[in-house]
């Protein structure tokens, strides 16, 4: 079957089964492999692109269902790496072994374009889907964090995890009598 769509803003065409996922369509027809395979299941995050704005799993998703659609990938989001999120990305080293991060930075710059301000617990909630092996997760919020404010110039929210706000645990002045003779 043919489908037909947008792909980083130029037309292209795809002779394939209606059902071929989308990610295979981008990697093997148009040879765009900055989109991963992880899990193949949309579980994991590493396949996230864009339809129509919106982060979508390319691995579940079947080329059918984006006739006429506006895809971006990785590669569509800046031609020469200076997206914030890319930028912030570098700045904070988040790549470890790298393989999530195409993922990782389109489903946050799908998150930046509806919450210009995200808290500590929207990035945490909008990001739960996208997993990182390296476990960068803490580098990674902080990159979203820097990119916000570049992209729409304001602060980021007060974080509202408790651990964020909570004052440092007491110390206790002595040791209790039972932990002297444990």
């Amino acid at each position: 079957m043919t489908t037909t769509f947008t792909l980083n803003g130029h037309p292209m065409t795809a002779e394939v089964p209606d059902d071929t996922p989308l990610l295979w369509v981008i990697r093997e027809t148009a040879n765009l492999t900055g989109t991963k395979f992880g899990c193949g299941i949309g579980m994991c995050g590493a396949c996230t692109v864009h339809i129509e704005g919106r982060a979508t799993r390319s691995c579940i998703t079947p080329v059918s269902l984006v006739d006429g659609a506006a895809i971006t990938t990785i590669e569509g989001l800046s031609t020469d790496n200076s997206h914030p999120l890319q930028k912030a990305w570098v700045a904070c080293q988040v790549p470890q072994c790298g393989y999530c991060q195409s993922g990782q930075i389109m489903q946050a710059a799908a998150m930046l374009k509806d919450m210009p301000q995200p808290s500590d617990a929207d990035i945490d909630g909008v990001m739960s889907g996208n997993l990182c092996r390296c476990m960068a997760y803490v580098r990674i919020r902080k990159a979203i964090k820097i990119a916000a404010v570049e992209m729409h110039g304001v602060m980021p929210a007060v974080p509202s995890t408790p651990a964020a706000s909570a004052p440092a645990p007491a110390v206790p002045a002595s040791v209790p009598e039972v932990a002297k003779h444990a």
